[in-house]
Order: structure tokens, then C-alpha cells, then sequence
């Protein structure tokens, strides 16, 4: 007799098997007919045919049963398992093969990096190779302590091969506890600057490959190597590097201008003329939007200000953004 088709994994029995095994524990035996819905009663001997009449089939006691479906499935992952490894040994040159590709002058000059592991093990690897450089921007002004600490290593590896390191930050990052610390730890040619705004996150390594986000939570990832697009963005930082102000290794304390206004509130300034709210210019300077607000009510303070309106228009009279040019 062929059993019909029960899509079951090894080892399993549907629900109207076991009522029906149930059923011949109780009764002692059930007729053959009964068990077309569930034939997989028969495909693992729970159920057998009774010798003193094949219409009727007995059950096999539980205690019998029940090892012989385990040994089933130690069977069934053993074999998953053996081909998992002959997977892995078939693909094992394949994956030597695309590493030599990506050698070569023709590999992809742009490769889509999907999740934060595969991104993390591509800019691992690249800087396991760095000889020169490494250039990053990260925007932000706080990072958490674990996140650098993961970085550390790899970091004075980099260094310890005498490449150089230059990162910009915003300038909120200048008190950050977590960003000081990991830098003093870091022995080697390592700089640091910072700017009020930066360009999203860029890690770029001896100029010949970068890594940018291509989604807003960073979970996908570009990885270039296109020659136009490197010196495009090697061009930016260096732009943005020679507007930065040092914060490592000679960290700079910004101090209030003669007219009793800060940089820092000048960039607020004109943000709040181009018309951008609070919450816009906290996300844009990497700061607390509490922070903003405190900022603004002293530079309202400062100008004499009421209210958010007048504020606007004594932000144009008073020159301060014509002084900061």
C-alpha cells in the first residue's frame, strides 16, 4: 500500500494522528480506515497491522515508539548537518574566488552592504589592509562608550602600522566624556576637529575605498571604490578639515566674542533666520534640543528679545551674522 503525501518534519506527528493513537492505546486497536487522514501513524510505527486481521491496526506502546522517533530525528540533523559542511566545502573556493575579484581592477567600484554585520566586517577588513590614511566624519554629538570601545583596537592597529588618523565631529562632541577619553587612549598620529554641521557618516581608508550610509538608519551601507567618488569626497573632507577647529590633540574651549553672543549661538542665529525650529537645528548641530533653546533664550536674553518673532528680526539688525562672516 503507498501512503499519500503528509508534509511533516522527521519525528513529527500531526494532531489528527495523535488522536487517533490515542484512540488505539485506549481501545486496543482502530480500523485500518480510520487511519487515511494521518498515515503518518504508519510512516513512523506508531500504528501496525493487527496479524489476526489486516483491517484493523494495532498501536506500538509509547515506550517503543517514542525512541525510535527520536533516532529519527538525531538521523534527520545529522544528515542537515553533513550538508551544512559539504555547503560550506563547495563554497569555500567560490568565496576565495569573489575575494580575488574584488582585487582586482575590475571588481564593482559600488557594492550595496546590507545590515550592520556585513557593513562592519567590509570597513573591518579594509582597515586590516590601511597603509596610509584613515578619514572619517562622524555626525552627532554623542557616541555611546561601548560603541568606541569596539573600535579601539582596530583603531591603534591601524595606527601601530604608522597610518594616520583624522576624524571631524561636531563641535557638541567636545563634551562628550566618552569621545575625550577614547581619544587619549589612542597612541599615534591622531587628529580630531570639529565643525557646528558635518556631512552625514564617511570612513574612507588611504583613499581608495569609503564606506556612506544608503538608508536613514544605517542599516545599508555603499561601499565605494570608484576613483571619482573617492577624490570627490576626499576633496569635501579636506574642505571641511581647514574650516574644523582642533580638539585633539589641543582641544580648543570656545569662548563669548566681544558682544556677549558665542559661535555656537551665531550658528543658531542663522539657523533660526533660514526659519528652521527647534527640534531641525538640535538634529543639525547634534545637540539636545533643551540645549537649543537654552541657547536661544540667552541669545534673546543678550539682544533684549520678547518673543521669537522680535528675536528674528533683532538677530538682523544687531549685525552679530554679518561679524561672524
Amino acid at each position: 500500500m503507498t501512503l499519500r503525501v503528509h508534509s511533516h518534519d522527521v519525528g513529527e506527528v500531526c494532531e489528527a494522528g495523535m488522536r487517533l493513537y490515542t484512540r488505539a492505546l485506549r481501545e486496543g486497536r482502530v480500523p485500518h480506515a480510520d487511519s487515511e487522514p494521518a498515515p503518518c501513524l504508519e510512516a513512523h510505527a506508531l500504528l501496525r497491522p493487527d496479524p489476526e486481521d489486516p483491517g484493523w491496526l494495532r498501536p506500538v506502546p509509547p515506550a517503543i515508539a517514542l525512541p525510535r522517533l527520536l533516532r529519527a530525528v538525531e538521523e534527520n540533523i545529522a544528515l542537515r548537518r553533513s550538508q551544512e559542511a559539504k555547503l560550506a566545502e563547495t563554497f569555500a573556493p567560490l568565496m576565495a574566488l569573489d575575494a580575488e575579484r574584488a582585487a582586482v581592477p575590475d571588481a564593482p567600484m559600488i557594492t550595496v552592504l546590507l545590515g550592520f554585520r556585513r557593513i562592519n566586517d567590509a570597513i573591518g577588513e579594509a582597515m586590516s589592509t590601511s597603509s596610509t590614511e584613515l578619514l572619517t566624519i562622524q555626525p552627532g554629538g554623542h557616541r555611546p562608550a561601548p560603541l568606541l570601545a569596539s573600535a579601539l583596537p582596530k583603531e591603534q592597529e591601524l595606527l601601530a602600522r604608522g597610518c594616520r588618523m583624522r576624524t571631524l565631529y561636531q563641535h557638541t562632541s567636545r563634551h562628550s566624556q566618552a569621545v575625550l577619553a577614547h581619544f587619549e587612549q589612542l597612541a599615534g598620529n591622531v587628529q580630531v576637529r570639529t565643525l557646528d554641521e558635518v556631512t552625514e557618516r564617511l570612513i574612507m581608508l588611504d583613499r581608495t575605498v569609503a564606506f556612506i550610509p544608503a538608508n536613514q538608519d544605517r542599516t545599508v551601507a555603499l561601499e565605494l571604490r570608484h576613483p571619482a567618488l573617492i577624490s570627490y569626497l576626499a576633496t569635501t573632507f579636506e574642505r571641511l578639515w581647514q574650516l574644523a577647529t582642533p580638539m585633539f590633540p589641543h582641544a580648543a574651549v570656545e569662548e563669548p566674542v566681544s558682544d556677549g553672543v558665542t559661535t555656537r549661538q551665531r550658528t543658531i542665529a542663522t539657523l533660526l533666520i533660514e526659519g528652521h525650529t527647534d527640534a531641525v537645528i538640535a538634529e543639525r548641530l547634534g545637540m539636545n534640543i533643551r540645549t537649543v533653546r537654552v541657547h536661544i533664550a540667552k541669545l534673546a536674553a543678550t539682544l533684549g528679545s520678547d518673543s521669537r518673532a522680535q528675536l528674528g528680526y533683532l538677530i538682523g539688525q544687531s549685525g552679530i551674522l554679518e561679524d561672524a562672516d
